[in-house]
């Protein structure tokens, strides 16, 4: 068995990677017939003399291999026939954007298995970068809070930033002085809650924080679904989350009561198309609405907030969002815009980090298998994997007319 790392070739630049050189070398030690290379790439967190100090083999070509595993989408380009490839595909949901490379992957007849559905019995995500995402999206939003105020400025994050090193710098300021709310109960919540509370902010009930001014204080609150939306009938009753799911329709938002009094938003939700919106464009437009950061961590452009109208990149995260206008503005150019937040990739920020954590969970859920000769059989892998040689399998048949369109 022969294993290849890609390198990445989606624009902006991830520089993450699914094995770091001492994983690679503690997996050769325990299986002593398989053999790694590692594809030259000049932006990768560990450089190239990285691995080949470890006696990895590091070089261009990987089609002598058998199984590819990579972390972004492998340019259409760069696909090779007839082989395994492992990497978050962003296809399963129909994204019109990765068409093309759905069905150059069917036209090569690549087997594909796709990180996002590696999950367990209890469809748990097991290779998932949620929680670091969450990490580094309050941390971006409270850069933007700094820098639209005056009050501090935090430094941007360069390709060796670690969580230890962003915990210090964010312990160094006690200016946090505001509200925040933050929405969902997942991985992203939870790291973006891990932050403000390392850093002194208190968490207080949903009540207290739309009742109590908490001037000059830190405080944030966790808004659940239960809270964000209600029923259109205004049916007093406990909230149903299978009714929700089930009917959508019959549910509206609730959330602008929280929008009168927070100064940051950090959405960290689930979100469908067919869910409220939880921030529209007549809601921005409101005097009453005291929202100036979002901090958008679900990143649904134009989805339940209107106000994220595209996704932004780590060399310029921020931009304003004008709601007269409802156009794009220059960040911090004003103080009745609201600064937007909305970096797709939040956990390359710390890419050290999340590598190492990625790899362990990689090695831990489909290495050890894949290297035991035992891929076939594994029941995580087989629920992950949208093609097979090229043809979709029976969970992702509904691709079907996605794929050839």
């Amino acid at each position: 068995m022969k294993i290849g790392i890609i390198k990445e070739t989606k624009v902006p630049e991830d520089n993450r990677v699914a094995l770091s050189p001492e994983q690679i070398v503690a997996l050769k030690s325990k299986f002593s017939n398989a053999e790694f290379v590692v594809q030259s790439s000049g932006i990768r967190v560990y450089h190239d003399q990285e691995y080949a100090d470890k006696g990895i083999d590091v070089r261009d070509d990987v089609s002598d291999c058998d199984i590819l595993f990579g972390i972004k989408e492998a340019d259409i380009s760069t696909l090779l026939p007839e082989k395994h490839y492992f990497f978050f595909g962003h296809i399963a949901k129909m994204q019109p954007y990765n068409r093309p490379l759905i069905k150059k992957m069917m036209e090569l007849k690549i087997t594909f298995s796709d990180y996002e559905y590696l999950v367990d019995d209890n469809n748990h995500r097991l290779c998932a970068f949620g929680w670091w995402a969450g990490v580094v999206g309050a941390y971006n939003t409270l850069r933007a809070y700094g820098l639209k105020n005056n009050l501090f400025n935090l430094p941007k994050p360069d390709k060796r930033f670690t969580l230890d090193k962003l915990l210090k710098v964010t312990k160094k300021n006690q200016n946090y002085n505001c509200k925040i709310v933050i929405t969902g109960k997942g991985r992203s919540s939870q790291g973006a809650q891990y932050l403000l509370d390392k850093i002194g902010f208190n968490n207080v009930s949903n009540f207290d924080f739309l009742t109590n001014d908490f001037s000059n204080q830190k405080v944030y609150t966790v808004a659940y679904l239960d809270t964000l939306v209600k029923r259109i009938d205004n049916r007093e009753a406990d909230f149903d989350h299978a009714h929700f799911k089930t009917y959508p329709e019959l549910y509206i938002s609730d959330f602008y009561k929280y929008a009168q009094v927070t100064d940051v938003f950090i959405p960290c939700h689930f979100w469908r198309n067919e869910d409220p919106v939880y921030l529209t464009e007549e809601e921005l437009k409101k005097a009453d609405m005291n929202i100036s950061v979002i901090g958008d961590v679900t990143c649904d452009i134009l989805g339940s907030i209107k106000s994220t109208v595209r996704a932004s990149t780590h060399n310029a995260p921020f931009y304003d969002y004008n709601p007269v206008t409802m156009k794009e503005e220059t960040a911090f150019s004003s103080p009745t815009h609201i600064t937007v937040m909305a970096v797709d990739t939040l956990p390359n920020a710390l890419a050290l980090d999340t590598s190492k954590y990625f790899g362990e969970a990689l090695t831990e859920h489909v290495l050890n298998s894949i290297l035991s000769k035992d891929i076939n059989n594994n029941k995580i892998i087989k629920k992950a994997t949208i093609l097979k040689q090229g043809k979709l399998t029976d969970k992702f048949s509904y691709l079907k007319d996605y794929s050839e369109k």
